[in-house]
């Protein structure tokens, strides 16, 4: 059967798209056109040109046809404006996908969560966005955040856009959907990609929430009571910035938390009546008062940390100097190995890391290269059941790989330290007192590690040790940020816990190690 002559000029065209790599570092998107065998591309663009003139003839008879024949003509207006709706209609379905997405993305897309079949399997993690420097570090912090661990993660990126894969394991009772929520609010819009944020400054700082003052009395102390408000702030996703926490000569407890609403509506009534309710469920009969006010500069000056620390803490606490073993020789069984390698690769920097895993291990290293603005093309990390880790990423730093000894060696031994211990724990003496110190490095964002005080205080509990008096403040010690937790212990009358049993024990709830 032959075909008509509108059949053969019609072309059928397949599109086929291949990703492949020239080296480990540069992926290529390359798409083939095919076309049916009874035509040829080149023929018909050729066919085209020498048709146009004709096609161009043919619509000219057409519209003189139309002046002849006024019937034909109303036809026409008819079917044009039955066209005109067609694309009006057309419109509003591109402007529905635009409010749901970014130009026709839809924000579902963006980060999709799979849940584990069965108990034991992993929770996949899918993030599908325009890229920006830091983008990993910022999605680590959100999932160590409620609580969970990256067992194993691929993610690659062109330099405008980025697909990360991350397997994740924790807690049962995770709010996936609030979760998908925060995940999505950490990816860059599509127009990040465009000229549209050109003149936005290249580190944007986060926004800046507003501090609010929670103070309330407990008529007497008890066991983990401190424990039992992390963890309802926590779960109502209250940060604490700051703390005072003392008790009095009477046994009575006065608490003061600096915090800031990640739902930013603890200014309303609704949500300050919501956080009292849970933390009178929580606390029971022993919550005498409790209010909630906006914290202006005057209130939160009072919130600052002291401004001096001993030198024998700072000395002993904060020491860059990698030391030859881990507390308890666990450096010598798991050695921390880094290693730069700018062979493979003409425009990109591979750096291997071998280590042994603890919680919040992918959120230390991608702060550590967002501190450093090193752009992270490519990673693999995967995390084995003996306890150790590995990983590879592919990187630039300015556009190019990274030839400088010296910024080697920097980058090596700040990632060494940061892996050896990202957290400081130390169990010193405070006049005849015993005094529990934790830090941690703060992002140059102005960002702290979360859950800090929150396993702090659940380690304590663990330990049925009391908790007397809490400082939390913020201090510049060698020319860096640090947050400093000072926990003033209430040894009381009864058992006391060796000091170095509460230093083990406060370390491994931080490290993941229990």
């Amino acid at each position: 059967m032959q075909r008509t002559e509108k059949e053969k000029q019609k072309k059928e065209k397949i599109v086929i798209y291949f990703l492949f790599s020239f080296d480990s570092s540069v992926l290529c998107f390359v798409s083939v056109h095919c076309f049916d065998g009874n035509s040829n591309p080149f023929v018909s663009q050729l066919n085209n040109n020498i048709n146009k003139k004709a096609r161009k003839k043919k619509k000219l008879g057409k519209e003189r046809l139309w002046e002849k024949n006024p019937f034909l003509e109303q036809k026409i207006r008819r079917n044009r404006a039955k066209t005109g709706q067609k694309q009006s209609k057309s419109a509003e379905k591109v402007k529905e996908r635009k409010k749901r997405g970014k130009m026709g993305i839809l924000r579902e897309d963006v980060v999709v969560i799979n849940p584990a079949e069965k108990a034991g399997d992993s929770t996949v993690i899918s993030v599908n966005c325009p890229d920006k420097t830091g983008l990993g570090c910022d999605l680590c912090r959100v999932i160590l955040l409620f609580g969970l661990s990256i067992a194993r993660g691929d993610f690659s990126t062109d330099g405008k856009w980025c697909y990360i894969v991350l397997w994740v394991v924790g807690k049962t009772n995770t709010r996936w959907d609030l979760l998908e929520k925060r995940l999505l609010e950490a990816c860059p819009s599509y127009f990040s990609t465009s000229g549209i944020d050109f003149y936005r400054p290249a580190n944007q700082q986060p926004k800046q929430l507003d501090v609010f003052l929670l103070k309330f009395w407990c008529s007497c102390d008890r066991k983990g009571l401190l424990h039992d408000v992390t963890r309802v702030l926590f779960e109502l996703e209250l940060t604490i910035k700051r703390a005072k926490v003392s008790t009095t000569p009477d046994g009575k407890v006065m608490d003061l938390f600096f915090i800031t609403d990640t739902r930013e509506l603890l200014h309303t009534k609704e949500r300050q009546g919501q956080t009292i309710l849970h933390l009178k469920t929580a606390l029971g009969d022993i919550l005498e008062s409790c209010e909630i006010e906006s914290a202006g500069p005057e209130i939160t000056a009072c919130s600052q940390g002291t401004s001096f620390l001993p030198s024998a803490i700072t000395e002993n606490m904060f020491s860059l100097e990698l030391p030859a073993q881990y507390p308890g020789g666990l450096l010598a069984l798991n050695p921390i190995s880094i290693t730069v390698d700018n062979t493979l690769s003409p425009s990109h920097t591979l750096i291997q890391v071998l280590c042994q895993d603890h919680k919040g291990l992918i959120y230390d290293i991608m702060r550590t290269l967002k501190d450093y603005n090193i752009q992270v093309s490519y990673g693999r990390f995967f995390a084995n059941q003996n306890g150790g880790c590995e990983l590879d990423l592919i990187v630039q730093a300015d556009g190019k790989k990274i030839v400088d000894r010296n910024k080697q060696n920097a980058l090596c031994s700040r990632l060494r330290m940061e892996l050896w211990h990202p957290l400081r724990v130390a169990v010193v003496s405070r006049g005849p007192d015993t005094e529990l110190l934790v830090a941690n490095p703060v992002e140059l964002s102005g960002r702290g590690r979360p859950l800090v005080f929150h396993d702090i205080t659940l380690a304590l509990k663990n330990l049925n040790t009391q908790i007397f008096s809490v400082e939390i403040g913020r201090h510049m010690i060698c020319d860096r940020e640090w947050e400093v937790y000072r926990i003033l212990l209430d040894e009381g009358d009864g058992y006391h816990v060796p000091r170095n049993k509460i230093e083990e024990g406060v370390r491994k709830i931080l490290m993941g190690w229990e």
